[in-house]
């Protein structure tokens, strides 16, 4: 993020660099996360982040919740968890006589959903309504989120036995997904010093968060960044890809379900927040190429032959990358 940072030095959007380089402080090999975080949290977007346990994806939330003004909650899914546990509850009041409702954690700012595929399907459906239209209906009314409101799911992607795969529906909810890498010798060497050096120094406050107006200003300058026509040809092109056959490459024999069109305003809204980042009025094919993958390939599924072939949906769309080029 040093170059996110450099880049908005001295500008309006200033405030991003300092919360990135907050975040990034208390993370180490995280710059890529970090800087989707930001983008979710530019363009109102929720992401899902799979890796191994102990990659720092529940820190690297806790570190945005604590530089962002507002509400947080965590939810740990289990498989014996309830809609009502998320979403809340009718509760009789005994002083009034009356039933009322009681909010569930669902209504924060930001929602941290840990280990999301240990959650039935009854209860991923439950944040269906809630990611996707900013509201939840329960006991017959229907009550607005707070904004800003962004999820940010973990998953983990070893244990099988007690979880639920997460439904092409809910998946396509997330703006992104991430995945998490172990790290190499020298990170783990920087982890470890990290650590220690938290255990023997309680740091103070590291300033005020980032309160919810210049968050909202923020955001109206990411809308405002440039996409040419010709990058929205390429963004669209990426996308016809899985779909259907094109003079660049064909790649439909090996993709069950295809891109929907929510890929492509996803892509488009995710590289004008990274252009920004990068303290740039306009769009480069670079941040199309950057976060394809993380946008995309969730919202297509290889077939069973691309499969047992070893195809994954990144391994696909690494082939159209190389295939499809920006005019």
């Amino acid at each position: 993020m040093e170059d996110i940072a450099a880049a908005q030095t001295g500008t309006e959007a200033e405030p991003a660099a300092v919360l990135a380089a907050r975040m990034e402080a208390g993370l180490v090999g995280h710059g890529a996360l970090v800087e989707r975080l930001m983008i979710a949290l530019l363009t109102g977007g929720h992401i899902l982040i799979e890796g191994a346990p102990g990659l720092g994806k529940t820190r690297s939330v806790r570190r945005l919740a604590d530089g962002v003004e507002g509400s947080f909650a965590r939810i740990q899914c289990t498989p014996d968890l309830m809609p009502s546990d998320i979403t809340g509850t009718q509760v009789y009041r005994q002083d009034s006589g009356q039933m009322a409702f009681m909010p569930g954690p669902v209504f924060r700012n930001l929602v941290l959903v840990d280990e999301i595929n240990r959650a039935p399907p009854k209860v991923q459906s439950a944040l269906l309504e809630a990611m996707g239209e900013g509201q939840v209906t329960a006991g017959g009314q229907t009550r607005i989120l707070p904004e800003p409101f962004m999820v940010v799911a973990t998953q983990n992607p070893l244990e099988q036995e007690g979880t639920f795969p997460l439904p092409e529906a809910q998946l396509d909810r997330f703006l992104m997904h991430v995945l998490l890498d172990l790290p190499d010798a020298d990170t783990e060497m920087q982890i470890l010093d990290l650590v220690e050096t938290e255990l023997r120094i309680h740091e103070s406050p590291e300033g005020p968060a980032l309160d919810h107006a210049a968050l909202a200003e923020m955001k109206e300058q990411v809308l405002q960044v440039h996409v040419s026509p010709a990058l929205k040809t390429y963004i669209v092109a990426l996308v016809m890809a899985t779909r259907q056959q094109t003079p660049e490459i064909d790649a439909t024999d090996r993709i069950g379900h295809a891109v929907s069109p929510r890929g492509t305003l996803a892509l488009a809204a995710t590289a004008r927040a990274r252009a920004w980042l990068h303290g740039r009025a306009y769009v480069v094919p670079e941040d199309v190429a950057a976060l394809a993958p993380d946008v995309l390939c969730h919202r297509m599924a290889p077939t069973w032959r691309a499969q047992a072939a070893g195809d994954t949906a990144r391994k696909i769309l690494a082939d159209i990358l190389s295939a499809v080029k920006p005019l």
